[in-house]
């Protein structure tokens, strides 16, 4: 079992630039101080942001907003000119670029392109898609890109399991995404990106463990991930996502059969200090949790970066986090995702 890969890492590692270094340094030492004090201190920049090229999805998952149009917030396409602005702000600091919150990147039309763009900045750029866009067109673009990891979700190894979660899915669309992408790879001999399946277990497919690991390595992508589902209605689980095995779960019983999440995380959360969102609109929320964006800490297309993250909302929103998580809904069903990595 390997919990990271030596090539991956290494390429994250020569991003590290000394000016991200000592941002890294000095928002690392802002959180625990902040630990230690119980004050809200916040140095430098994020090291980390999540990006969101678009809302839309072709497929329609239970748990997903994307999927269920259920958005309270506006859907759109985020525009490469607001990407490059925003990116021109804050790269220098910034090591970690993800191209992902809702909807699948995929579909936006110049996704790959602004992938290229903060690659050339030097920041370390990764995604999440559902694979089914991946044509070889896209998978040669996509190496040529410069994207330095791609997480491909497959839910399942059989067109009737996978199918239950990743609803209008097709699983031959995805292997033949994950195939193109490892072909392309060879054949322009580029060790990005950095591929790996992201298995997330649910009740109907938890039986397809061992199958998915011989499926990875049989088309030879770079790791395999299981990841624990969020589900919002956790108390009844209404889709049965939930899955027997309590080793991928999120949830348990407490001693009245009542499910609760078993996260038992404290007042304090490091991904508030070092990483965030920002919207295919320019809304700046939180973290992952947050999909309707309810938790607004500033607004780009108003303000920029570097002021908003230093502004009255953060500060409050960081108080109020210090005080009690469970008074904030996406903080009251975080759990920092049970993740197992396998060769």
């Amino acid at each position: 079992m390997a919990y990271f890969n030596w090539n991956d890492s290494i390429n994250l590692l020569q991003k590290l630039t000394l000016r991200r270094f000592w941002n890294a340094i000095k928002v690392y030492g802002s959180y625990q101080l902040t630990r230690l004090t119980g004050k809200p201190v916040q140095w430098g920049y994020p090291v980390s942001i999540s990006f969101e090229p678009t809302t839309s999805c072709n497929l329609r998952c239970p748990e997903c907003p994307s999927g269920l149009r259920a958005f309270t917030r506006p859907t759109g396409m985020l525009q490469k000119d607001f990407f490059r602005e925003t990116i021109d702000d804050i790269y220098q600091d910034l090591l970690y670029l993800i191209f992902y919150f809702q909807g699948e990147p995929y579909l936006n039309p110049e996704f790959l392109n602004m992938v290229k763009y903060a690659h050339d900045k030097g920041v370390y750029t990764a995604t999440s898609t559902n694979a089914h866009y991946l044509t070889d067109e896209k998978a040669r673009q996509t190496v040529e890109s410069g994207l330095d990891r791609l997480i491909i979700s497959i839910d399942g190894t059989t067109q009737d399991v996978y199918q239950q979660y990743r609803v209008g899915g097709k699983l031959d669309k995805v292997l033949e995404g994950a195939r193109n992408i490892v072909k392309w790879k060879k054949e322009l001999k580029s060790k990005t990106p950095f591929i790996f399946f992201q298995f997330l277990v649910v009740k109907p497919n938890e039986h397809q463990i061992e199958e998915v690991k011989r499926l990875g390595k049989e088309i030879g992508v770079d790791q395999v991930r299981f990841k624990t589902a969020q589900v919002y209605d956790y108390e009844n689980d209404p889709h049965q996502l939930i899955p027997q095995n309590n080793k991928y779960s999120r949830y348990k019983k407490d001693r009245n059969g009542k499910m609760q999440v078993k996260s038992g995380l404290k007042n304090h959360c490091w991904k508030l200090w070092h990483a965030n969102v920002i919207t295919w609109d320019g809304l700046v929320v939180p973290c992952c949790f947050d999909k309707d964006a309810t938790h607004q800490l500033g607004n780009l297309t108003t303000q920029s970066f570097r002021e908003t993250w230093h502004n009255d909302n953060y500060r409050q929103f960081r108080r109020e986090l210090l005080s009690s998580r469970k008074n904030i809904d996406i903080c009251a069903n975080c759990s920092e995702g049970l993740s197992v990595w396998e060769n």
